[in-house]
């Protein structure tokens, strides 16, 4: 909403005194011009202020949201080095084998926290493209630059689709043989490391009564120790 006004004027017959007054012919024939100049103004302001918003900027359709690329269609050269690979059998609530190689794998490795070794990740789509798992190995001992065997391991299991979560709850079910660790520049952070995993217990479900068996896995992925 616009208000308009103008300003009244007073005064008496004298122009220099403060009681000058219109007579009264004059003060109705100035209050309907006054009224009229006041709704002239109010028209002519409201006419272009209308103006200037037609005149506004065009309306811009906003930019389709981007589609994030889904883990098959990650380039796994990326992700998980050329020779990036895991193979092994689960048993249990979840049943089946798992021959993840470059092509549809994804991997991680980093130091764990407190400088208690490393943990390597595996994940990849099962079944349809909804569904994923992904393996993480913590070896609490394990050493930059140093390969080793019987490593004492923890695992842990996630099917990402349903949330379920299984792992082993201490360093005595699994152990780990580093048979590969190759520097990957001359950081001397980056490596590829590789080896296989042994378990004499399966991983149990975490609130939940299932459990998974792994008796046997071999895997190929990457290991930044400066990642965070």
């Amino acid at each position: 909403m616009i208000f308009c006004s103008c300003q009244p004027q007073f005064g008496n017959n004298a122009t220099t005194s403060d009681t000058y007054k219109f007579d009264k012919l004059q003060m109705i024939r100035q209050k309907f011009v006054t009224r009229g100049l006041q709704a002239v103004y109010c028209g002519a302001i409201i006419s272009l202020l209308a103006m200037l918003a037609a005149c506004g900027p065009e309306q811009q359709e906003p930019a389709p949201a981007t589609v994030m690329p889904t883990l098959a269609q990650t380039a796994a050269s990326d992700a998980c080095g050329d020779n990036g690979r895991l193979h092994t059998e689960l048993f249990g609530a979840l049943a089946g084998p798992l021959d993840w190689s470059a092509d549809d794998l994804k991997c991680s490795g980093m130091p764990r926290p407190n400088g208690e070794g490393a943990r390597l990740r595996f994940a990849a789509q099962v079944g349809d493209i909804d569904r994923r798992l992904a393996i993480i190995i913590a070896m609490p001992a394990l050493e930059r630059h140093v390969a080793g065997s019987e490593i004492s391991s923890k695992v842990t299991l996630i099917d990402e689709g349903s949330g379920r979560f299984f792992s082993t709850w201490d360093l005595d079910s699994c152990w780990t043989d580093i048979t590969t660790l190759e520097p990957l520049d001359d950081s001397g952070d980056r490596f590829e490391i590789g080896g296989n995993l042994y378990c004499v217990a399966p991983l149990t479900e975490v609130n939940g009564e299932g459990s998974v068996s792994i008796s046997e896995l071999d895997f190929m992925g990457l290991l930044d120790w400066s990642a965070r």
